[in-house]
């Protein structure tokens, strides 16, 4: 199966501080700037980049020129233009360097191929009967990858690995501090997939790279500063961006929101606490008020509420708004960004969730605010975890070679 990402808006790009630089000794930062310029979508115009990066002409012909005999672009025929002068060669990402993306549950492990372009070459999914401890999770991924030689023989690179684990995840090193709903519990995630596949790894929470997808390929395309929270089977899992970038704490544990305190009175978590967000707010409550063994049939159902439905939706609403309340009085973004259950919610009474926040909020940080559905659907961890994996060759694209 092959897919195409959906292009990140032009402005996700040049927010990002000193993206270019003219300055002797910067040939590695330049050469990374041109990358991720070019990095996950249809390409760009040599001119464009000259914008973008505040380059000369000169410097970018000779940046493109080096990335592509890296392997890692390529240049195509101009786009017509009505304009006068020559047009711009359109530089374009390499869809045969790729990542794998990680993402272990519950009851399986997702396993995915993600070239620079943006292009799924291949996702699958390894079932398994219980949570796997992480040596297995590790295991399925080397034994998935192996399945996969016809496309590395077909010319595919893979540079690295994007493991996105619902959980708090040690950003230095990728040990997984704690997953409970896999059970795992300072866990060497990064170290384990790199034994079993020889491969660079980088390792962190779903929640977190779901964020950083939507903010660049989904619901907050061109948003600086978005809130995201997604609900699952698992529970809730929130992140946030912040002047463009990730926000990551300091060790890499930002973004926690599903144990935000919204009710005192309420059920103990498994974090230790008492009412946090994804103990009011839970995808099997729900389930379980409107007769469903799944979430596949809960949009349809919430076009045919009952009574008791109503009731359920409208009361974790307003734990949910709690929540977000807290959320954008503290961090004062521009969007909220709701996936997975809590979409649903959301559409299910947009007016009920949007009144509830505003009214509870203070007035300057909410007055801008939208709340919105996300976009990315079952994708968008597969697209966060290859963002995460990209980190490493968009820092420095020289590395692929040494």
């Amino acid at each position: 199966m092959t897919e195409a990402l959906s292009a990140p808006s032009p402005d996700a790009v040049p927010t990002r501080p000193s993206l270019g630089s003219n300055l002797d000794g910067v040939r590695q930062h330049n050469l990374g700037a041109v990358l991720r310029l070019v990095h996950g979508i249809a390409g760009r115009s040599r001119s464009e980049l000259t914008r973008a990066t505040g380059l000369s002409r000169s410097t970018i012909g000779a940046l493109v020129a080096e990335l592509a005999a890296l392997g890692l672009v390529s240049e195509q025929e101009p786009r017509e233009s009505t304009g006068v002068g020559r047009p711009s060669p359109i530089v374009v990402a390499n869809p045969k360097v790729v990542v794998v993306t990680v993402n272990p549950e519950v009851d399986g492990v997702n396993v995915g191929l993600v070239g620079l372009d943006g292009t799924v070459h291949r996702r699958v999914r390894h079932a398994t009967a219980e949570p796997p401890t992480a040596e297995e999770a590790a295991r399925i991924v080397a034994n998935v990858l192996e399945g996969f030689k016809a496309l590395f023989d077909s010319g595919l690179r893979a540079t690295g690995i994007g493991a996105a684990v619902p959980g708090s995840v040690r950003e230095a090193d990728g040990v997984v501090r704690m997953a409970p709903h896999l059970e795992w519990v300072d866990e060497p995630f990064a170290a384990l997939l790199e034994e079993a596949t020889g491969l660079p790894a980088l390792v962190a929470n779903d929640a977190s790279l779901g964020a950083n997808a939507e903010h660049l390929f989904g619901a907050g395309r061109g948003i600086g500063d978005l809130i995201y929270l997604n609900g699952g089977p698992g529970g809730i899992g929130g992140g946030v961006i912040t002047r463009a970038l990730p926000l990551a704490g300091s060790s890499g544990y930002a973004g926690e929101l599903g144990h935000t305190l919204v009710n005192s009175g309420g059920s103990r978590c498994h974090c230790g606490a008492i009412g946090c967000l994804e103990t009011e707010v839970s995808q099997a409550r729900l389930l379980d008020v409107l007769g469903l063994d799944d979430a596949d049939g809960l949009d349809e159902a919430m076009g045919r509420l009952d009574g008791a439905g109503r009731a359920e939706v409208e009361r974790q609403l307003r734990y949910l708004a709690v929540a977000i309340r807290n959320a954008v009085n503290i961090l004062n973004p521009r969007r909220v960004v709701l996936g997975g259950f809590l979409g649903v919610l959301l559409d299910a009474a947009p007016q009920v969730l949007d009144a509830a926040v505003r009214e509870q909020s203070l007035t300057a940080s909410a007055e801008q605010v939208d709340i919105v559905r996300a976009e990315l659907g079952p994708e968008v961890l597969t697209v966060g975890a290859a963002e995460l994996a990209f980190t490493r060759l968009v820092a420095d694209p020289t590395a692929l070679h040494r």
